[in-house]
């Protein structure tokens, strides 16, 4: 089971005590507790200010949680020591298995994973472009990177996630609330308001890129706090942000101006009220859940031709015309069409009547036209693997701010 390293605060705790968790409310009999020196010892109990070892059982790593206070269940302190918090996810991306076959074996690997890693949060989902996979919580992009670096060296699974996103509070006008963590959840209908969160970035970095770093958290929705000279050639500058602007390419982007000599930090705020909508891509009048964003209104527009212009080069010509739609709501904002496919039917005609060639194009143009209206659209996995995974996404938008 799980072994709880721990230190006395306060009272003693002795073996074949019953304890009580105080964050899961989880009350376990205490089977055994000990001192490291430097293997683990059994001792006959642990006093204040000792620090040791205990073993209650518990095989799940989520009910032993690292910061929380234990505590004894006949006599319960009346209040929890002060400095724990929950771990909460702030950034969610999609992680699926290249291999369909591999989903067991990812299931496993993050089960292992969470052992030793109790802030990782997953639940089970389903794409209807990229089959069985996880929607998981990090605490943030380098947790999101550190997770999948340790899924595909320790486990051997070649991975795709999906673009990072995070979470909105939707609030309809009936007073209905939606919490959305992955554009699919968008709801529609009449919309009071939306609320995303913000962080509190500081950025370090030598005096001459101020302008740029301006410029850049400008871009991305910031709002100056305050600009400090620590030096004659080193400033400090701090930017209130929506989070959702950074988890994608903004370090990437900010070294990049700053020929690599910035350095950021960045802290949750409270939510923030924003104008925010969600971009639908339709493939020939039907919507492809997979490609939806949430994104700003400013910046709808951007997405959407990015998008029909990217999935334009990647998905084959069809036998009959598609076009590639960009749509907030009902409203249409950006298209793109892929060409039919033309077959030419005129080959076996080596000459002879006009109306021969005509009839042989008039019956072409209307098998063109029965194909448009009962065909469906057929997208490979290399292009969703393309159009979604964040490396791709994140090259594109890294190479298009510079």
């Amino acid at each position: 089971g799980v072994i709880t390293y721990i230190r006395v605060i306060d009272g003693r705790l002795h073996p074949r005590e019953r304890i009580v968790m105080i964050s899961t409310k989880t009350t376990h009999e205490l089977l055994e507790i000990g001192v490291i020196s430097p293997e683990m010892q059994p001792s006959s109990g642990l006093g204040v200010g000792e620090v040791g070892y205990l073993i209650t059982g518990v095989k799940d790593v989520r009910q032993s949680r690292v910061g929380d206070t234990v505590t004894n269940a006949a006599r319960p302190a009346a209040e929890p020591l002060a400095g724990y918090r929950d771990p909460k996810p702030m950034v969610f991306s999609g992680l699926y298995p290249l291999d369909g076959s591999d989903y067991p074996d990812l299931r496993e690997a993050l089960d292992k994973l969470r052992l030793n890693d109790a802030a990782l949060v997953y639940e089970p989902e389903t794409s209807g472009a990229l089959g069985f996979g996880f929607r998981c919580g990090f605490l943030g992009l380098l947790h999101l990177e550190i997770v999948r670096e340790r899924l595909e060296r320790e486990f051997g699974i070649d991975l795709i996630s999906t673009a990072p996103n995070v979470v909105y509070d939707v609030l309809m006008e009936d007073g209905e609330e939606h919490i959305v963590t992955n554009p699919s959840e968008f709801p529609t209908g009449k919309i009071a308001s939306v609320r995303e969160p913000m962080v509190r970035a500081t950025v370090l970095a030598p005096s001459e890129f101020v302008g740029a770093i301006m410029e850049l958290c400008q871009s991305r929705r910031g709002a100056m706090l305050g600009m400090d000279y620590l030096s004659e050639d080193r400033i400090e500058l701090r930017y209130t942000l929506p989070l959702a602007e950074i988890v994608f390419d903004f370090f990437d982007a900010l070294k990049s101006r700053t020929r690599g000599y910035a350095s950021l930090d960045y802290e949750p705020t409270d939510d923030a009220e924003s104008d925010l909508v969600k971009v639908d891509i339709l493939l020939h009048g039907d919507p492809v859940d997979a490609f939806s964003a949430i994104v700003h209104k400013d910046k709808a527009y951007a997405y959407g031709v990015a998008m029909a212009s990217k999935l334009k080069e990647l998905i084959p010509r069809q036998q009959f015309e598609v076009p590639i739609q960009a749509a907030i709501g009902s409203r249409v904002i950006a298209r793109e069409n892929i060409r039919a496919i033309r077959k030419d039917v005129l080959a076996k005609c080596y000459g002879g009547d006009i109306t021969r060639k005509r009839k042989l194009l008039e019956r072409q143009k209307e098998g063109k036209k029965r194909m448009k209206m009962v065909g469906r659209v057929e997208v490979p996995q290399e292009a969703f693997i393309a159009a979604l995974s964040s490396d791709s996404a994140g090259g594109q938008a890294t190479k298009g701010s510079k």
